[in-house]
């Protein structure tokens, strides 16, 4: 007998809900790993278990903290490299530094690309995501991404309410591929918005490609953030005469800083539906927002990448 290709789950400290939910749709455990801090912050971990030959995957979104959640998914990767797993994948549901993916403005860094030098180089052999903020970030690594969307998830959700009259809006140019995924879902027409970026953080949606007027508008994001690019979408939409009741749907929940009361203290915002790749603490909930489960997405993906057996329709 040999443990060789066996597969094992472990969770860092970022989402350990979420991970718990993978391990329960794989009937597995999630393995022995402790984490902890030492008192100048630094991040001690240790596999309580032999890895020696296993197929490793370590759960860890690099939501906020962004940057103690990074370095403790690093640090996992590293001990697990040194105790010879056979296989490690970075199963990373929220990737951060998406959006710096790109340079704007000269002497500016494209973290994106340095994270993904990082991962591969603390030793992981794959990688998952789910809904990276630019598709391209893909081409970052050199080992195999599988990316994930939960662009189906979000739809069988509206598909399910059966709602009337509504339009589904893109809220810039650069979500209009995923968004006609849920307007060919919902049988409902696009509506583009377009958006000027002033300065760092700073963005104003200029106009809007489609009819609203008299509509219930379902705007598709990939995260919300502070929620000052989703308060001018709705402001567009108002002024272009939509029906005072907007749904909003985004994979990544990241709700920075007074994000919530900034959203849910608008009457014309209906519901928030966000998934579990980021935690969702008791202090953000509201009953204006509903999560969504990833879960069984992402076992299913662990499932097929540890037998070898194609995932590429979980990418559709």
């Amino acid at each position: 007998m040999t443990n060789r290709m066996e597969l094992k789950i472990y969770s860092g400290t970022a989402n350990p809900l979420l991970a718990q939910k993978i391990g329960e749709n794989l009937n597995l455990p999630l393995g022995k790993l402790k984490i902890s801090r030492f008192t100048d912050g630094e991040t001690y971990i240790k596999f309580e278990e032999s890895v020696r030959g296993f197929d490793a995957y370590v759960i860890q979104p690099t939501c906020p903290p962004v940057d103690r959640n990074l370095m403790e998914l690093l640090i996992c990767i590293d001990a697990l490299r040194r105790a010879s797993a056979h296989r490690i994948t970075a199963v990373i549901p929220y990737y951060g530094y998406a959006r710096q993916e790109k340079k704007d403005a000269p002497r500016e860094p494209i973290t994106a690309k340095m994270v993904a030098d990082i991962i591969s180089t603390a030793g992981a052999n794959r990688v998952m995501v789910m809904d990276l903020h630019a598709d391209a970030i893909q081409g970052f690594f050199n080992i195999p991404v599988d990316h994930l969307t939960a662009i189906n998830l979000l739809s069988d959700y509206f598909v399910n309410k059966k709602m009337k009259d509504i339009v589904v809006v893109s809220p810039d140019e650069g979500r209009v591929k995923k968004t006609r995924r849920v307007m060919n879902a919902l049988g409902a027409p696009l509506a583009v918005g377009y958006k000027h970026h002033s300065a760092h953080q700073r963005t104003a949606v200029t106009h809007l490609a489609g009819d609203v007027k008299g509509k219930t508008p379902i705007i598709i994001e990939d995260m919300i953030t502070s929620g000052g690019s989703i308060i001018e979408a709705v402001e567009a939409l108002l002024d272009h005469g939509c029906n005072p009741e907007i749904y909003i749907a985004c994979t990544h929940g990241v709700l920075a800083a007074n994000a919530v009361e900034k959203l849910t203290s608008r009457p014309e915002i209906a519901q928030i539906v966000i998934t579990d790749t980021i935690p969702l603490p008791v202090s953000k909930r509201h009953p204006k927002i509903t999560q969504l489960s990833v879960s069984a997405l992402f076992a299913e993906a662990i499932h097929r990448a540890h037998n070898d057996i194609s995932i590429s329709t979980l990418f559709e």
